[in-house]
């Protein structure tokens, strides 16, 4: 059976730092919370005024396949799944990213689409690509999104006039992209074990994209209390608890090297980890993590920390990693993958 693996990581963060202090400076309120100590964001970054979506995810795009055996000419598919979708300060429906992308790379032969899922769209863009491989419909693609997402942190910044602000979420997140290189080449010892996506739309009210109430700008409203409790944290345990069963697994059976979990709130994560140990009586593994340095950078958020790790040398070769989404939607679910010689 044809095994999908990941070919190839790449990834591009802006140049231009705003730490936690200045962006919170800004606010027109006057006791705002700590915010670098409840999301444990201290610094993200912000796209350059010649930068945009479609800019840093090109740069991601060509980082991914600079790591790679193939070149833009051999991709059969490119699958865009950013979020915030801004060149030349338009938001872009059509023509889709995916072709703009596939028409900047040279890759003149491949099928290209959009997927948007919120911050699992690159995750959702891999679930597809892996399909897309087994199914034998293609034999490599790229799967890329690029988040120029800081306008919404502008947004809240006008707006925001109470300390539990429904805006107050968009103030940790930073700009940034990922991509990845998947062909059907994979091994008994590297590729995608399984990957397993689901949505409840109980929660789907709780958080909100769209051009803000009170101005011009786009907007996020989330509301956190609500969003992040233990009742949604259990999505992601239950399905794969679920899922394992049904291979006659446990989560301590699959002996996961790391966990890489949606940079959106260190507590959040360090809570996530304790119902999860409870829930699976078992051990999580470690946890690479660049949300004090990036922030949330939306739908790229796994595969920067992946790109980042390879670069640190905190992940190597042979290592199984465990990816766990945390999506507006709300999207949870978990993706399995045993890294083969990656280079960045």
């Amino acid at each position: 059976m044809v095994r999908t693996r990941i070919e190839a990581v790449g990834a591009y963060l802006p140049a231009t730092e705003v730490s936690t202090a200045e962006l919170l400076a800004q606010l027109a309120v006057d006791s705002p919370i700590d915010l670098e100590r409840v999301s444990g964001v201290r610094h993200r970054r912000r796209c350059a005024p010649d930068e945009d979506s479609f800019s840093v995810a090109a740069a991601a795009a060509r980082s991914a396949l600079d790591n790679s055996r193939y070149d833009a000419a051999d991709l059969d598919v490119i699958i865009s799944c950013s979020i915030t979708r801004i060149r030349d300060g338009e938001f872009t429906v059509e023509p889709s990213f995916a072709l703009m992308l596939r028409n900047e790379l040279g890759a003149a032969d491949a099928i290209h689409f959009d997927v948007s899922n919120a911050c699992a769209g690159m995750l959702s863009g891999v679930l597809v690509l892996d399909r897309m491989i087994r199914a034998g419909i293609v034999k490599r693609g790229l799967v890329v999104s690029g988040e120029y997402i800081t306008p919404i942190a502008d947004t809240a910044v006008r707006e925001m006039s109470e300390k539990y602000d429904p805006q107050f979420a968009s103030l940790t997140v930073g700009d940034g992209a990922a991509a990845v290189v998947l062909d059907g080449d994979g091994t008994p010892d590297e590729g995608i074990d399984y990957i397993e996506l689901n949505t409840s739309a109980a929660f789907a009210q709780l958080c909100l994209g769209m051009p803000s109430d009170r101005s011009s700008g786009i907007a996020l409203y989330t509301d956190n209390r609500a969003m992040h409790n233990e009742q949604r944290y259990l999505l992601w345990t239950t399905r794969q608890q679920d899922f394992l069963k049904s291979r006659n697994s446990t989560f301590a059976d699959e002996c996961y090297d790391y966990v890489i979990h949606h940079q959106f709130s260190a507590p959040a994560v360090e809570l996530i980890n304790k119902i999860a140990e409870r829930e699976f009586d078992a051990t999580v593994p470690p946890g690479p993590a660049v949300l004090e340095r990036y922030g949330n950078t939306a739908s790229t958020s796994h595969f920067v920390v992946l790109h980042d790790a390879l670069k640190q040398q905190r992940i190597t070769s042979g290592a199984k990693v465990l990816m766990v989404p945390a999506a507006s939607g709300v999207v949870a679910g978990f993706l399995s993958v045993t890294l083969g010689d990656l280079q960045v």
